[in-house]
């Protein structure tokens, strides 16, 4: 027996695809500051926050709204062995195929950039930097410094910083970026639009202001946490309505399916 809870509960799995996005005030504000941030003369811009901001989002957006205009690359997975990095940024630059045999000369590829300074730029969208070692951060550093491959890198805003932090980047580094979390009125405004786009607006309606409230009181406006707390609620949703539909108001919100998912995250103690 299906129910339609299956797809209200999927739509609140976490996701960076384009489709995902939802446009609130303070995301169209650090989007526009992040693509005019592209048009200046800076060779790394970054993009900061907690887990669960939206940073990846925003990369993801930008890409795609861009891609078909600009010279632009987005490294959504982090590439952690710095030979594989290296190899996507020669294909990338120069599309050709490097053999998997081939020793990775990376003073060829700074003279490569040196050589078409002025001819091309190149943007590179780098996503959880915080996982790249130092070693690879210094090679994005001296590449950034060609003036040709212009980086814009998200960090979680953790004690890995550091790397970030060293003088040799607060030189390179001219654009920061902090992402926060959602207020309550753009968290309820983000779960409504949610809703309603994949056509739920009479289960989008039952929600209240208080059941927002109750709902941010936990998330703290954390993308991350309410699409987790979202997709544990309509997972209860849909056992009930596959097994006792009876006890599922078509008026109101249910308060016992929003504890109870409460309890199964660990927000609230039993």
């Amino acid at each position: 027996m299906s129910s339609r809870y299956s797809g209200l509960r999927d739509i609140f799995i976490d996701s960076v695809e384009k489709e995902s996005y939802i446009d609130l005030e303070y995301t169209q504000y650090n989007y526009k500051l992040l693509k005019s941030s592209l048009e200046k003369p800076l060779k790394m811009i970054l993009l900061y926050g907690r887990p669960g901001t939206g940073k990846s989002m925003l990369l993801n957006k930008l890409y795609h709204n861009l891609k078909n205009s600009r010279e632009i690359y987005y490294f959504e997975a982090p590439i952690l062995s710095e030979k594989e990095f290296l190899i996507r940024i020669i294909e990338s630059i120069s599309s050709y195929q490097v053999p998997n045999n081939m020793r990775v000369n990376f003073d060829a590829l700074l003279k490569y950039c040196q050589s078409i300074r002025g001819k091309r730029e190149i943007i590179f969208l780098l996503d959880e930097c915080q996982l790249y070692s130092e070693s690879l951060m210094e090679k994005i550093r001296l590449l950034s410094d060609t003036r040709v491959v212009k980086f814009v890198i998200t960090l979680h805003k953790t004690d890995n910083e550091e790397v970030i932090a060293k003088e040799h980047f607060k030189t390179r580094i001219w654009e920061v970026i902090e992402m926060k979390n959602a207020s309550d009125s753009d968290l309820e405004y983000y779960i409504r639009k949610k809703m309603v786009k994949k056509g739920f607006m009479e289960i989008s309606n039952m929600l209240k202001k208080k059941d927002f409230k109750y709902i941010y009181s936990f998330t703290k406006g954390n993308f991350r946490e309410t699409n987790k707390y979202m997709y544990t609620i309509f997972t209860i949703y849909e056992y009930y309505d596959k097994r006792e539909p009876n006890k599922l108001s078509t008026k109101r919100f249910s308060k016992k399916i929003l504890e109870m998912s409460a309890l199964k995250l660990g927000y609230i103690n039993g």
